[in-house]
């Protein structure tokens, strides 16, 4: 389910960047934050939660993870547009790696040498990815180092959405985290209408409402996937987007890697499994000590 969800999730970004010559990165986020409720809804009626699901004890806990999370996805879909998909995939690993730093930031959290390294390693990773777009030479130039910021800046605001996560799931349930943050987003999209939505063509609209629909699913593949496994477990595979990504651009948009962006991304995957590792590792040293505590 976790791959089948990173799939879902690459497909519906390149039905995004296939449009974004067209469509503001602001209607795009309508279209896949709108067109998700729907399928969302359908699930938890299959569930029997459609009475019990949007329950909320911490509404502005939503609002922020809404916020954060709109941001993230606006600034990644207006990158789709300038920078081919591997690179976009690559910086966007970024995410989990701030999330790090974030955590011991706003929730205190321990950390340690050994992720401390692996963080570094992996921003090391992402420079070297972002060093030939941010080496400004004429018109194009500009194009690809706006087009590396926007999808830097996106993987900044989707780890501090990551934040309010960890602290949303203390008290709320995951129905209710999903619903929410794609009603707060599809408002929050409503907010850019002023600043140039197009009417689309047809094929356009499909695209889009395709790119909605397979959000709303693959959202559901992914709460559902860490509902069967442990995170530690299922988290590695969001890695195998870059096999996607290096498949889909190709095939599809004709975008070859270069060298430095694989060995960027190298350095990145493997930091972030390093940092998956070790947060398995305390978390079975954890379990070690409840259990040795239990009578």
């Amino acid at each position: 389910m976790k791959v089948m969800s990173v799939l879902v999730f690459f497909v519906m970004s390149s039905l995004i960047k296939a449009t974004a010559e067209r469509i503001p990165a602001g209607e795009a986020v309508f279209f896949r934050s709108f067109f998700a409720i729907p399928v969302i809804m359908v699930w938890l009626w299959w569930r029997s939660e459609l009475r019990t699901g949007f329950g909320t004890s911490n509404p502005m806990g939503h609002v922020w993870r809404g916020v954060m999370g709109t941001c993230a996805m606006g600034l990644g879909f207006a990158g789709l547009g300038f920078l081919p998909l591997p690179e976009v995939t690559a910086i966007g690993y970024a995410a989990p790696l701030l999330t790090v730093i974030f955590a011991a930031m706003f929730l205190n959290e321990e950390v340690r040498a050994f992720r401390i390294t692996a963080v570094v390693l992996g921003l090391i990773g992402v420079m070297i990815v972002l060093a030939p777009r941010l080496t400004i030479t004429g018109d194009a130039g500009h194009t690809e180092a706006l087009g590396a910021l926007l999808v830097l800046g996106g993987a900044v605001f989707a780890a501090l959405a990551q934040v309010f996560v960890r602290k949303l799931v203390a008290t709320e349930r995951t129905p209710a985290i999903v619903f929410w943050f794609s009603l707060t987003a599809t408002c929050l999209s409503l907010t850019t209408l002023p600043f140039g939505w197009v009417w689309p063509t047809p094929g356009v609209a499909a695209l889009l409402v395709c790119a909605g629909l397979l959000g709303g699913l693959g959202q559901i593949l992914l709460t559902s996937s860490y509902r069967e496994a442990d995170a530690s477990l299922v988290a590695p595979f969001d890695y195998a987007s870059m096999l996607f990504a290096l498949l889909i651009g190709y095939g599809v948009f004709g975008e070859v890697p270069t060298r430095m962006m694989l060995a960027g991304a190298a350095l990145i995957i493997t930091a972030g499994i390093l940092i998956i590792w070790r947060e398995r590792q305390l978390g079975l040293k954890r379990d070690r000590q409840r259990k040795a505590m239990t009578p």
